[in-house]
C-alpha cells in the first residue's frame, strides 16, 4: 500500500459522521478509478511503443533488437522446478531435507 493510500484510507476511518465517511470513500474511489485507468493507458502506451520497435528492426533487420523486443513482450517464462529425489528415488517435500540432500549430492 502507497503512502497515499494509507493517508487516504485514514482519512476515510476517521470520519467523524458516516456523510463524512462516505463524501471520502467516495472521494477516494473516484480518485482510485483515475490512477488504474492511467495506468492502463500508460502500460498500453508502453506495450505499443514495444510493438513499433520491432516492427522497425524487423523492417531493418535487425535481430538483435528484434529479439530482444520479443522478449520483452512475451514476458518471462520460467521452467518450472524440478523435485528434489532422496537416494531412494522419493521426492522430498521438507525444505531441509532438500537442502540436506543437495549438500549431499555435491560433497
Amino acid at each position: 500500500m502507497s503512502h497515499i493510500d494509507i493517508h487516504s484510507c485514514a482519512a476515510i476511518n476517521t470520519s467523524r459522521t458516516r456523510a463524512e465517511k462516505a463524501k471520502a470513500l467516495a472521494e477516494y474511489t473516484e480518485i482510485n478509478k483515475q490512477v488504474k485507468r492511467s495506468i492502463r493507458n500508460d502500460k498500453r502506451k508502453y506495450v505499443e511503443d514495444l510493438a513499433t520497435t520491432a516492427e522497425k528492426a524487423a523492417r531493418e533487420g535487425n535481430m538483435r533488437q528484434l529479439y530482444d523486443t520479443t522478449k520483452k513482450l512475451s514476458g518471462n517464462r520460467r521452467k518450472p522446478e524440478r523435485p528434489v529425489k532422496d537416494n531412494a528415488g522419493k521426492v522430498v517435500t521438507d525444505i531441509e531435507e532438500q537442502q540436506n540432500r543437495w549438500v549431499e549430492h555435491f560433497k
